[in-house]
């Protein structure tokens, strides 16, 4: 027994996430080309290993573009809950180029140790690599900060993307002023195997918070930042609220919930409960959320934990609040004091 009530109220996005991504696109292609002269300048093989994740950078530059430009068009009867889960797709994507970056660097490292290199003109490419590993923090940092406000995972994918490349980048200029000073030409390929190494597991993160997500695994990260907003504006007449469940589409939310109500309450009084319970989702969660909320009635069990004044049915005193925790929360049962 129970009614179910949908609402759904969007909340803006930060403006221009579209044209943010393009301007970073484009000076994705810049940077590239500075990696790529710094190579030929160098004929490092370690900087060639930076220059490539630049091919990288740029390919996933796009994809994430063109998923942002999908997951803002509007749900359509073919994509009833809208088109964000491209973004995963496009997160996905940019971990798998990673990895065979990552996996490409390595070999091309290994044979460099066998067969040292010939480089040249290090402190010019030094220049070059440090200053494009400025511009991408620069960038990288933005496309975070951004990407966390609007929830959008690809442009926080292609942040990181970008964060990484610059960690990289201050390694390579660390390792390469060491090899200048020592001459110590194998360093050049022990740096390569290292940067390898760390572009290979950030790829392996991405892939897995990407298929995280199109899984639809539960984020705990996002039920607890859900969690105190629900705990410090709970209504008494909120009985309890148990099988909680948070879907990701992109930077869109869908939750699913069940919110136990007295029993005998009429249609009407559970849908201004149901509606109060909506907007505090959509004002102190402040996402574009769409909500399913499935109004329970309440059992003796429940008496215990109720708070409403002067109920007419009551079976049992008022002994205690519960608060509203993970285990509860995510339970498919109604609270009660044995738990």
């Amino acid at each position: 027994m129970g009614c179910l009530l949908y609402f759904y109220r969007p909340v803006k996005k930060a403006p221009n996430i579209i044209r943010i991504q393009f301007i970073v696109l484009i000076l994705g292609v810049v940077l590239m080309a500075a990696k790529f002269l710094a190579y030929l300048l160098t004929n490092s093989n370690a900087i060639l290993s930076d220059a490539l994740e630049s091919i990288i950078n740029v390919a996933a530059g796009t994809l994430a573009l063109y998923s942002l430009y999908l997951s803002k068009k509007p749900k359509d009867s073919n994509h009833p809950y809208g088109h964000g889960k491209i973004q995963f797709i496009s997160a996905g994507f940019e971990g798998g180029m990673i990895v065979v970056a990552a996996f490409y660097i390595l070999f091309e490292a290994i044979i460099s140790l066998v067969t040292p290199p010939v480089v040249k003109q290090l402190d010019l490419g030094i220049y070059l690599v440090a200053g494009s590993g400025a511009v991408n923090f620069l960038m990288g940092t933005y496309l975070v900060r951004i990407g966390k406000q609007t929830r959008t995972e690809a442009m926080v994918a292609d942040g990181k993307h970008l964060l990484t490349d610059t960690y990289t980048s201050l390694g390579l200029v660390a390792g390469l002023a060491l090899v200048q000073l020592t001459q110590y030409v194998w360093l050049d390929a022990v740096i390569a195997l290292l940067m390898g190494c760390m572009i290979l597991y950030t790829g392996y993160t991405l892939i897995r918070k990407s298929l995280a997500g199109l899984m639809d695994e539960t984020d705990l990260e996002i039920i607890e930042e859900l969690m105190p907003i629900l705990n410090e504006n709970r209504n008494p007449n909120w009985i309890d609220i148990h099988n909680l469940r948070v879907v990701k589409y992109g930077s869109d939310f869908h939750i699913d919930a069940h919110v136990t109500l007295p029993w005998y309450w009429t249609l009407e009084q559970a849908h201004d409960e149901v509606t109060a319970l909506d907007y505090l989702a959509t004002e102190k969660f402040y996402k574009h959320v769409e909500l399913f909320i499935h109004a329970d009635p309440c059992l003796p069990k429940s008496c215990p934990i109720c708070e409403v004044a002067n109920c007419p049915e009551r079976k049992a005193q008022f002994v205690q609040k519960l608060p509203w925790t993970l285990d509860n929360l995510l339970k498919d049962e109604k609270h009660s004091i044995e738990g």
